[in-house]
């Protein structure tokens, strides 16, 4: 989860001048003694303890003389006021494309710690425009909803691109923040192939989670595991923040081991097979070709070609299945999903052989 840095934002706007009535009544002074120390006009001092004159620095320095307070403090009261202003007036506009919220599981981000509930839906809309990054809600439509455009709509889920942009962009923010090094693609195609692989015959994801995100950071690629809110179908995406460095996003939608891990591999052979691309497994794929690539890559490395012969040929029992993926080094859970897949195997058999997760705490996803 990244973290952000809390402000205190008051929904009250105050004047320096409440400031300086305060002062001169403490001192029992009236405005036409203020008016008389520091030189200026009774007006002008009417105007400023009225909040319609701005404090200038000139005036910051003979209220520092007369009433007390330093130069940098009115100043600052100055500043603040005006930020209020400016906030205020940027929240009324806001508040006329409030329906854009409708467009976005605010509910959810909100329970998930990606925004902060907003008193007002004014300023919900300000929260969920910096959280994607960008000043206007025209800005986010060019930037997450065009790209987006492209992919069909999944005929067995409901589909929301505000849903899906906002998954993909918190999968932005946790990459960005986290270490990684530049990608080098020898390297990661070696640890698919090795490290990784053996990796998935570890159940707990407290012990291979961190594991798995150290090895991709180390070849370039920012693997990151985020729940999907709801309306956001997508189980899998991948795509290039920069030349260097690749986003492998996991939602675990399917909490079963052989989903996750033949996603993993999945997203994998995009990033070595497909150059600088956007994928996204789970809102309608807008190329097969590189979908069954993509597929062929995770079998491949899950169950090697030589191995995947024997299948057909393996009794359909929890012991016989079980030996297999021992002799070839990965999980029963995942043979089980390949068998399913390939209708070697009834998706109602063997699924006592996977391994469940579910997103919390305990579970480090």
């Amino acid at each position: 989860m990244t973290e952000s840095v809390e402000t205190f934002q008051p929904d009250w706007v105050s004047h320096p001048g409440e400031t300086v009535a305060d002062l001169l009544d403490e001192r029992g002074w009236s405005q036409v003694e203020l008016a008389a120390r520091t030189g200026f006009t009774r007006k002008h001092i009417n105007e400023l303890v009225a909040g319609k004159a701005p404090l200038s620095p000139e005036t910051a320095l003979k209220l520092e003389a007369t009433i007390g307070g330093t130069v940098r403090f009115w100043l600052a009261r100055e500043a603040h006021y005006r930020e209020g202003l400016l906030r205020k007036s940027s929240e009324l506009a806001l508040s006329s494309q409030t329906d854009w919220l409708r467009e976005l599981p605010v509910i959810d981000m909100v329970r998930f710690g990606w925004i902060k509930r907003a008193p007002t839906l004014g300023s919900q809309v300000g929260e969920c425009l910096r959280f994607f990054g960008v000043a206007t809600v025209d800005a986010w439509r060019e930037k997450y909803m065009k790209p987006l455009a492209a992919f069909r709509s999944s005929q067995a889920v409901t589909k929301k691109v505000g849903a899906i942009a906002a998954w993909l962009r918190q999968g932005e923010r946790e990459a960005t923040a986290a270490a990684c090094g530049a990608f080098d693609e020898a390297r990661f195609r070696q640890l698919l192939s090795s490290e990784i692989r053996k990796l998935t015959r570890e159940s707990n994801p407290a012990v291979f989670v961190p594991r798995l995100l150290a090895m991709c950071a180390q070849t370039g690629v920012a693997t990151v595991f985020v729940r999907a809110p709801k309306g956001c179908p997508a189980y899998g995406a991948t795509r290039w923040v920069s030349s260097d460095r690749a986003i492998l996003q996991l939602s675990l939608r399917y909490k079963t081991n052989d989903h996750l891990w033949f996603t993993f591999f999945h997203e994998a052979g995009h990033i070595v097979l497909h150059g600088r691309q956007l994928f996204i497994e789970g809102a309608g794929a807008i190329d097969n070709e590189h979908e069954d690539e993509a597929d062929r890559f995770a079998s491949d490395v899950l169950i090697p070609p030589e191995a995947a012969v024997r299948l057909p040929t393996i009794p359909r029992t929890n012991a016989a299945v079980s030996q297999f993926a021992a002799s070839i080094g990965i999980p029963p859970g995942v043979v089980v999903g390949r068998m399913q897949r390939e209708k070697l195997l009834p998706w109602t058999h063997l699924n006592g052989l996977k391994v469940s997760y579910e997103w919390g705490s305990t579970a480090e996803l």
